[in-house]
């Protein structure tokens, strides 16, 4: 048992506040928030000369005019002195019994992470084990682990926290938690069961019990799975093809080397793959009218609550409720489980192929709302928007302030990218509907949901770049001043 815990010593509220406020993962940075309780969930023992460990279930109370609670997980390291090598990961420091104890983001502690691994290999055999409080499980069947792996955190996360152990494993530790199934773990769980080709193999997760009544509620605190070596981020590849093409706009996309349709075709039978596993796997149904309507209510909603916030999408707004019109007019759709937040960089470029990742859904919703059958275009039209995104990220990125460069040139690069971003797309579509077959549905009931469903994230991301990047709305309104117009 950890000896800070175990004496009733615990990190203060204003320590961890000031540790919130630092780290890449937490959602509340700009807000009026306070730590409102601290709360030990496991204590993992120490292995001879490391540090004992333990989980804390901080809870976050905002006081602006949204206001609400917020959960996050923060597992501490323990040490008897100060460690340089993790120096950037000190929280603080609290006195046991009259001596120190220093105390590390554990993520970033090699020590403590062994712990974790221990956990997790400790399970192999019979599919679950208890350390300290949390229950490690793990899918049977799947690669063993040498407890000798070594750990390392990965740069460049937002939400949650990802751990290496060496090129066999990595370890997501979600941050920000929510009592119940996290879509992520029970979506891996079905699929690499079901053998599919398109995911990293989940290998494993931890969960802990809370209450003391029965039925008790889980609360599931990371996932492990198979480290992809070869893997590149699907974005990165995507942008680095605009810039080669963007290099050389005298060439046509599909005389480039930067032309990305074949990757996009792969991607849109990658996805197909995905989705009819998971309709065999999962609840799927064909639904009536009342739920196209259903679906139709709620973009309206969405859109009346954008409008607020970014009033640049009036003009766009009659043309966007006749869309939604459209799907309410539709007699019914087919709904199934899907990713729910489906972009370029939620995917892997491997050697073996295309890989799908991160099957949380779209942040922000609970879990229930999460798992909830939905139409599988909203997917293709999150990728659709992702290949409309990508050359205008680049254009962002690589404009010369205050220089308009020359306007001919200029003009044959912004009609580059659209080619580009056409090109791909239409790739990626055909393959998709290619690999389903009959189970695309009838052409007219999948152009109306797509249209709705492009115009439906477009709004979304008009909204995340006006509150966090207002200089960039300008992609998203491009999009949409599209809708409708042919």
């Amino acid at each position: 048992m950890s000896d800070i815990h175990a004496r009733g010593a615990t990190p203060d509220a204003e320590m961890l506040e000031g540790y919130l406020v630092r780290t890449r993962w937490f959602g509340g940075k700009g807000r009026p928030f306070r730590v409102s309780d601290v709360r030990p969930l496991a204590e993992l023992a120490p292995a001879e000369h490391g540090p004992s460990a333990t989980v804390y279930l901080v809870t976050v109370d905002y006081s602006d005019e949204e206001g609400g609670t917020e959960l996050y997980q923060v597992p501490l390291a323990a040490h008897e002195h100060p460690e340089e090598r993790i120096a950037h990961a000190h929280v603080g420091t609290i006195e046991v019994d009259g001596r120190a104890r220093h105390l590390y983001d554990a993520v970033h502690d090699r020590d403590a992470m062994a712990l974790w691994l221990r956990g997790f290999t400790s399970a192999e055999e019979s599919g679950w084990a208890d350390a300290g409080g949390l229950r490690f499980r793990r899918v049977l069947g799947t690669e063993p682990l040498d407890p000798a792996l070594r750990s390392a955190p990965l740069t460049g996360e937002q939400s949650n926290s990802s751990v290496k152990f060496d090129e066999t494993a990595i370890m997501k530790l979600f941050r920000k938690v929510t009592p119940g199934v996290n879509p992520d773990i029970e979506i891996h769980a079905e699929l690499t069961q079901g053998g599919s080709e398109q995911i990293a193999d989940l290998y494993g997760w931890i969960e802990v019990e809370l209450g003391e009544e029965e039925p008790r509620e889980v609360l599931q605190l990371a996932m492990l799975q198979r480290f992809l070596r070869t893997a590149t981020d699907g974005f990165e590849l995507a942008t680095g093809s605009v810039r080669t093409l963007l290099a050389h706009p005298e060439l046509s996309a599909g005389d480039s080397g930067g032309d990305f349709a074949g990757e996009a075709a792969r991607l849109g039978e990658a996805l197909a793959a995905v989705h009819a596993m998971l309709r065999a796997r999962f609840p799927a149904e064909r639904r009536g009218p009342e739920a196209a309507a259903d679906i139709a209510r709620a973009m309206t909603e969405r859109l009346d609550r954008a409008l607020r916030t970014v009033p640049e999408l009036e003009p766009f707004a009659p043309r966007l409720r006749s869309a939604h019109d459209a799907v309410a007019a539709l007699q019914g759709l087919d709904v199934q489980r899907v990713h729910g937040d489906l972009h370029l960089g939620q995917t892997l470029r491997t050697s073996h192929g295309w890989k799908i990742v991160d099957f949380e859904g779209e942040p922000g919703r609970p879990f229930a709302e999460r798992a909830l059958p939905d139409s599988p275009w909203r997917d293709v039209a999150g990728m659709l928007r992702s290949f409309d995104y990508a050359p205008g990220v680049v254009e962002m990125t690589t404009a010369t302030p205050g220089d308009p460069g020359d306007p001919r040139e200029e003009a044959l690069r912004g009609e580059r990218a659209r080619e580009w971003s056409q090109r791909a797309r239409a790739h990626f579509l055909e393959a998709y509907i290619a690999a389903l077959g009959a189970q695309a549905g009838p052409e007219s009931e999948r152009g109306i949901l797509l249209d709705a469903y492009v115009a439906d994230k477009a709004v979304y991301e008009a909204v995340y770049e006006k509150r966090n990047r207002p200089s960039w709305t300008a992609i998203p309104l491009a999009a949409l001043s599209q809708i409708g117009a042919s």
